[in-house]
């Protein structure tokens, strides 16, 4: 199944996504661990995991964007 461009999210729900990302990535530079991401957003560990691997990745520290 593929998904409309953007995900099927409006421009207000992107800004929502990508705001909660950034606050997931501030957590993590402060030593939150995944599992406590994952409670305190409604996510699954394994999508904080991802998250938290990610900003790791990154020079920056900074959450990756959406996928393009």
């Amino acid at each position: 199944m593929r998904y409309p461009e953007d995900g099927g999210l409006t421009a207000e729900e992107r800004i929502k996504r990508e705001r909660l990302r950034f606050e997931a990535a501030e957590l993590f530079a402060q030593g939150v661990s995944a599992l406590e991401v994952a409670r305190r957003f409604r996510v699954t560990r394994m999508s904080a995991n991802r998250c938290h691997h990610a900003c790791r990745r990154r020079p920056d520290r900074s959450p990756p964007g959406p996928a393009t």
